[in-house]
């Protein structure tokens, strides 16, 4: 008997050992992927220390098997592990990183681009929230000690870089980790589907998209994908088939390090389920809401977001990055300081209406609300069996959030924004517990 079991565990193992090479050979451009994008972003577009990227957003395993070069000459970043699947990002004024996929290096920056010309504007000299003079509101007494819950402890830290919390319109409390302060471009990875949701907004209120009719993507003409709506993209119940998996190859990880054209990429899953009846989180449903955006916008794509949302709202520091491919990656990549985050949060508050103009159309923001758990690509407050996400939290609350706890909470009954960034490294806030503190900390009159 042994004669035989004996081969088989032999053949067995030689396959499980062919297995994990194959996964880690597969892995490795998007571990190589990941760190030359993030690296590069974090040196060029938020301006921090190259050691202080790689020690704080790099340091968990596999990530920090890729070694980075960063070089200032050509605004560039390359990271290899042992020198195999080598990758690159590359910097572009006012574009921020694109990590080079799919296409040569030197096509992507031939590209012809609009870039957009941020105004001349000295924002200590404006009022808040155009500006931040006279930003900071009344000190609510308890919001210090609520606020420091969302940093935790030396023994229990949780990895939080930056606190923004805006009560009726002004900011009441401000908080940010060493290396961190409030010119600090932060990631808001899929709090920008957030910003998706406001660009579509902005194009239903110009009359150039209908959220009612079926998404307009060429290669869906022919099969039952045609029946996709763009609603069913907002409120990712597309059907489409997609694994949205982190933690090493999969949809996601492949969308975002390995495709030029990262919209293109998700059009090409097939149907799962029937339109309209299944949520499965996508980012893949962002990114192609991202190019059928950028197909509806004549001229100046590479202005548009800027000039249409971004600095009416006094949102300077907003970088929206795009793919190799030129569309915005409007799953993931766009970096603000995180007063730009709670502007942005403000817009939402405040119905989609800024300092008495209207952004986005009557209805929009309830619209965006509408659903439950999920509304049109932020998350909502309540379940199907009217259960609260967060427990003790006002059912209002919506909120838009990203990879390694990046939070934008609104919670229009309580006249209130919340922003939290950081780095969490699997050290998770307990968001309810924080919220209900910084609800608590309020003045009796608005708790």
């Amino acid at each position: 008997m042994r004669r035989f079991i004996r081969p088989i565990l032999k053949v067995l193992l030689l396959m499980l050992a062919a297995a994990v090479l194959i996964l880690v050979w597969k892995s490795l451009p998007i571990i190589n992927g990941y760190g030359a994008k993030v690296l590069c972003s974090g040196v060029f577009v938020a301006g921090r220390d190259k050691e202080d990227v790689i020690k704080e957003d790099l340091a968990s395993f596999p990530l920090n098997l890729s070694s980075c070069t960063v070089d200032e000459k050509d605004s560039s970043v390359s990271a290899s592990v042992w020198g195999l699947a080598k990758r690159k990002a590359i910097y572009r004024r006012g574009l921020g990183a694109t990590l080079v996929s799919g296409l040569r290096e030197e096509e992507i920056r031939g590209q012809r681009v609009d870039r957009p010309v941020p105004p001349m504007v000295n924002q200590d000299s404006v009022d808040w929230p155009m500006g931040d003079r006279g930003a900071i509101g009344i000190d609510t007494g308890d919001m210090k000690a609520a606020v420091g819950l969302a940093f935790g402890s030396e023994d229990e830290a949780t990895g939080t870089r930056a606190v923004v919390v805006v009560y009726q319109g002004k900011i009441v409390a401000e908080r940010y980790a060493p290396g961190f302060d409030r010119a600090t471009r932060l990631t808001g990875w899929s709090m920008t589907k957030g910003i998706v949701n406001a660009f579509a907004g902005i194009l239903v209120g110009q009359g150039r998209l209908d959220v009612q009719k079926p998404a307009d993507v060429k290669q869906w003409a022919n099969d039952d994908r045609r029946r996709i709506r763009v609603e069913d993209l907002l409120h990712m119940r597309s059907g489409l088939r997609w694994w949205e998996l982190y933690a090493g190859p999969g949809d996601a990880t492949r969308m975002l390090f390995e495709e030029a054209n990262m919209g293109e990429y998700a059009e090409r899953s097939d149907l799962r389920h029937p339109p309209g009846e299944v949520f499965n989180y996508s980012s893949g449903s962002a990114n192609i809401l991202s190019a059928i955006i950028r197909s509806r916008i004549d001229s100046g794509y590479y202005r548009w977001p800027y000039e249409q949302l971004f600095y009416k709202i006094g949102m300077y520091s907003a970088v929206l990055e795009p793919d190799a491919g030129g569309t915005f990656a409007g799953s993931s990549y766009c970096y603000a300081t995180a007063r730009d985050w709670a502007r942005f949060g403000l817009l939402y508050l405040w119905d989609g209406v800024w300092l008495g103009n209207r952004l986005l159309p009557k209805g929009w923001v309830n619209y965006t609300r509408a659903g439950q758990r999920y509304g049109a690509l932020w998350w909502l407050n309540g379940d199907e069996d009217g259960k609260r996400r967060y427990s003790g939290v006002p059912v209002d609350c919506f909120s838009c959030e990203g990879y390694e706890g990046q939070h934008l909470w609104v919670i229009p009954s309580k006249d209130l924004v919340v922003v939290r960034l950081a780095m969490e490294h699997g050290h998770r806030l307990d968001a309810g517990a924080f919220l209900q503190r910084i609800i608590m900390a309020l003045p009796a009159s608005g708790r």
